[in-house]
């Protein structure tokens, strides 16, 4: 068995191509090598680095002590995901290998890839030392956006060099469109700047399990908002209302819609946010050295057809399991600006 596993783990080196290949964080990935192998299979351990500032220089007795510390941090991963397959059999290993390597790109291009980066996304946007909720759409609005989150960047000394910007296709086109010399000053700051489709750049995800009724086709989903009836005996200035619409069935979800002039007299049919959900992101800068971010692939099994007691098929059982975190004193190396008026709605209030 090891021999057969080794054989179809030569398949997984490619699979690392696909991946940066495909991937929109892949960018950010931190150096492997600074990291170790954990007591455990999900752990790996992290240097950090602490020292103490400058002191006041004394002509008598000289310079302060200072003291200087490494520590070796023990950190969990925090996405640790999987799935088997079956695939007929085939004439020889070698041939099954090959139609492994096939099926594992194409899982890894359109459905590991995606996951992982909307997770990635949506970790980062709740760490941002900065979130800020906006309606973008004009060019010189999100040019003038951007500006604001270099300034608030630059004023906690975040590192220019190496700010990596993720924005959304249109947002980025929007903004091309303006003044090319005004443009090309504001975007030409950033080490990278990579278009993000919409599906997978959101504050908030939701991993479906694969095993449970509606989840079995894994994956991720975004993260309905939860909508409670307001208390409000009267209507409170700067708050945000909304009416309830549909039945809360498949065929007619509840939609809640804003209450442009909420009034006193109508506020019995009035429901507010409870649980907020996923909002689109806008835009998210991110310092690469603020960012924790592993990602391993893993086949743990191959298993032939004459020990399948179910087909007669080879079995494989793949494994994606990283980390994706942030240093915490380094929160301010991430900005998000996210759409507050983009709602998830799901059926239920």
């Amino acid at each position: 068995m090891a021999n057969q596993i080794a054989k179809f783990k030569k398949y997984v080196a490619l699979l690392d191509e696909v991946y940066q290949n495909e991937s929109k964080t892949a960018v950010l990935e931190s150096d492997a090598t600074l990291a170790q192998a954990g007591a455990n299979a999900n752990e790996i351990v992290i240097p950090k680095l602490d020292m103490d500032g400058l002191g006041d220089y004394d002509r008598n007795s000289g310079y302060v002590n200072g003291d200087v510390t490494m520590t070796n941090e023990t950190v969990q991963f925090n996405y640790d995901r999987g799935r088997k397959f079956s695939i007929d059999n085939m004439d020889n290993e070698e041939t099954a290998g090959l139609a492994f390597g096939k099926l594992a790109a194409e899982f890894i291009r359109t459905k590991v890839v995606p996951e992982q980066d909307a997770f990635r996304f949506a970790k980062y946007a709740s760490l941002a030392g900065t979130k800020k909720k906006e309606t973008l759409s004009a060019g010189t609005d999100v040019l003038a956006a951007l500006q604001l989150a270099t300034s608030a960047m630059d004023d906690d000394e975040v590192p220019a060099e190496n700010r990596h910007l993720f924005i959304t296709s249109a947002l980025l086109t929007a903004a091309q469109n303006v003044d090319t010399n005004k443009s090309k000053d504001i975007l030409g700051a950033f080490a990278t700047i990579t278009k993000v489709p919409t599906a997978r750049f959101m504050t908030l995800v939701g991993l479906l399990d694969g095993k449970t009724s509606g989840e079995t086709k894994g994956g991720f989903t975004k993260v309905a908002t939860k909508f409670k009836a307001t208390t409000d005996e009267a209507v409170v200035d700067g708050k945000t209302y909304y009416t309830r619409s549909g039945s809360g069935t498949s065929a007619s979800p509840y939609v809640f819609t804003v209450v442009a002039e909420p009034a006193t007299a109508s506020i019995a049919s009035y429901y507010e946010v409870d649980t907020d959900g996923s909002h689109t992101l806008n835009f998210l800068i991110a310092e690469k050295s603020a960012i924790m971010q592993y990602t391993k692939h893993r086949v743990d099994k191959a298993i032939p057809p004459e020990d399948n007691p179910d087909a007669d098929a080879w079995i494989f059982n793949f494994r994606e399991y990283g980390l994706a975190d942030m240093y915490e004193n380094k929160t301010a190396g991430v900005y998000a600006s996210y759409n507050g008026a983009d709602l998830a709605q799901g059926m239920k209030a």
